[in-house]
Order: C-alpha cells, then sequence, then structure tokens
C-alpha cells in the first residue's frame, strides 16, 4: 500500500489540505485570523502539524484491527493506540444496549485526532479562529468567537435536502453522518442520518445507532444480507445489513422514522447528541433542542415531507 499523500487541494499553500492513506481521506481547512500574514502562519503550521500526525493514524489502527473490529462491551478490554481509545470511548454508551464496533466511530475518531494535533501547537490566545477536519462527511471542528461552519445535506443522488449551521456557541463540536447512502453497511434503511455531538468519534456512533433504529424489520421490500457476504472481512460479521429498499408506502416511512426519531431522542435526553436530521425517501424527521433559543436545522418543508 502507498505511504500517506499530501496535496494542496486547492492547487496553493493557502488553500486546502489533502490527505490520503489507504482508505482514510481529510480534507483540512483552517481560516479566520485578523489578518491575512497570521492566517497564512496559522494554516502553515497547522497543516505541518497534521501531516506529521497523520502518518502514522493508519499503521497504529491496523495493529489493533482485530480488537476493533469486535463487539464493544462495557467490560471489555480498552485499545492502547490514541485513535483506537477515541472510538473504543465513542462507542461505550451504547455498548450494553445494541451490537456496535468500536469500527462505527473510525472516521470520527480520526479527524478528532487530526484536530486535537493541530491545536495541540497553538496556545490557547493564538489559536486559528475555524479549522475543519473533514473525513468523508464525519467532520471535527474547532470554532472561536464568531466563527461558524455551514453544512450542507444532500441525499446520496444529490438532491438537496437543506443545511445547518454550527457556531462558536454551540457546545457541538463533531459531525457525522451514517446511513445506506454512506460508505459503512446499515443495519437500517435510513437513507442517512445526520447527528451532531460534543466530537466527531461521537456523532459518528450516535448516527450509525439512529440510522440502525430507522427500520421495518421482516418487511418484504428490505432486502437484507449477511454482512461479510457484502464486504470482506466486515465487522458486522454474519449480521444481517441492508442491500436495497424497494417501494414503501408513506406509512410504512413513517413508522420506520418514528423509529429512528425515538432513538435519537433518547440520544438527546442522554445528552449523547445535540440535533439529528433523519431522512428516508422524500419524508424527515429533526430531532433538536426544544428551547425556542435553541439552533435548529434550516430545512425547507417541501424538502422533508412529500
Amino acid at each position: 500500500m502507498p505511504g500517506p499523500v499530501a496535496a494542496y487541494l486547492d492547487g496553493h499553500q493557502n488553500g486546502r489540505l489533502h490527505l490520503q492513506h489507504g482508505p482514510i481521506e481529510l480534507l483540512i481547512g483552517v481560516d479566520g485570523a485578523h489578518s491575512l500574514e497570521l492566517e497564512a502562519y496559522q494554516r502553515a503550521l497547522a497543516f505541518a502539524l497534521a501531516h506529521r500526525r497523520f502518518k502514522t493514524v493508519l499503521d497504529e489502527l491496523v495493529a489493533e484491527l482485530p480488537l476493533l473490529r469486535s463487539q464493544a462491551r462495557p467490560d471489555g478490554v480498552e485499545p492502547q493506540g490514541a485513535v483506537a481509545r477515541r472510538m473504543w470511548r465513542a462507542v461505550l454508551p451504547f455498548a450494553s444496549e445494541h451490537f456496535i464496533t468500536p469500527m462505527a466511530a473510525v472516521a470520527g475518531a480520526v479527524a478528532d485526532e487530526i484536530l486535537t494535533a493541530m491545536l495541540l501547537g497553538f496556545t490557547a490566545e493564538n489559536r486559528p479562529n475555524r479549522i475543519y477536519v473533514n473525513n468523508g462527511g464525519d467532520i471535527a471542528l474547532h470554532l472561536e468567537q464568531n466563527a461558524s461552519f455551514r453544512v450542507k445535506i444532500a441525499r446520496e443522488d444529490g438532491a438537496d435536502l437543506g443545511d445547518f449551521t454550527v457556531t462558536a456557541e454551540d457546545r457541538c463540536r463533531g459531525v457525522a453522518t451514517s446511513g445506506r447512502g454512506g460508505r459503512s453497511l446499515s443495519m437500517g434503511i435510513a437513507d442517512s442520518v445526520t447527528t451532531l455531538s460534543d466530537s466527531a468519534a461521537s456523532a459518528d456512533a450516535a448516527a450509525t445507532i439512529i440510522a440502525n433504529a430507522v427500520d421495518l424489520p421482516g418487511h418484504p421490500a428490505v432486502c437484507r444480507a449477511p454482512a461479510d457476504t457484502v464486504v470482506d472481512d466486515s465487522d458486522l460479521g454474519a449480521r444481517l445489513v441492508t442491500t436495497g429498499v424497494g417501494a414503501l408506502t408513506d406509512q410504512d416511512i413513517a413508522f420506520a422514522l418514528d423509529k429512528g426519531e425515538a432513538m435519537a431522542k433518547n440520544l438527546r435526553l442522554r445528552t449523547l447528541i445535540e440535533r439529528s436530521a433523519l431522512f428516508l425517501g422524500r419524508h424527515g424527521r429533526l430531532v433538536t433542542p426544544p428551547h425556542p433559543s435553541a439552533p435548529h436545522i434550516p430545512i425547507p418543508e417541501e424538502k422533508l415531507y412529500a
């Protein structure tokens, strides 16, 4: 396997940094300083720190892969590597009630680790105003002062499902999406579930759990197969994953989304997530903080309901 590769995605050093090693592909941005000179300095230092930390991430994960592909248990063995520990700790709140492996949080945990490595190179007074590390849609954020980050939600076919904005005042610092349209297998039928939490790893794990809950067990329109027949060496083993969804009635979709929404609300009450947007077909649900001043996801109603 080729080693880690780094490149400026926009063709110059003041653009975004692209890091890739095997299946891991990161897009990193640093901006928001009061002057171009300070921003260039912060960006160059942050990118160098990100690249240095990224070089060993994949090898560290591979070294503990059997453990990371095993079912997480509250009394289980904690991994040794920094990223692996982030993965394990992110899925642990779900381990007593659900089947989940640390791999459910791998993308978010890598993003969190690279963000942390960058921030360690700065004093609290000299940190960049905004840093984002996007690992295939699972995003770790650093936001200060009036910085914000806008996330656009789209279906797998490119249809626009709306957007939301995370501000420096929000407690959220992680965004993740799971579902049938993602890079990983899903035991549910959601097209996508986008979730916000205090870290990308936590959002990643929670999105997986919510997406699995959007389901119609035994429905004839839902095709399933053992995970290890779809993807070799899947961490899900012989558990059934969704391989296709045929025509569903509005009632079917509403029932499936009801289950996912109930799960999301439960996780929000447990403070495991802050917000979540669930989509199936042309229908969707939002789970947001209940108070009037809370940030919300401004998705047009016609995009949510058929």
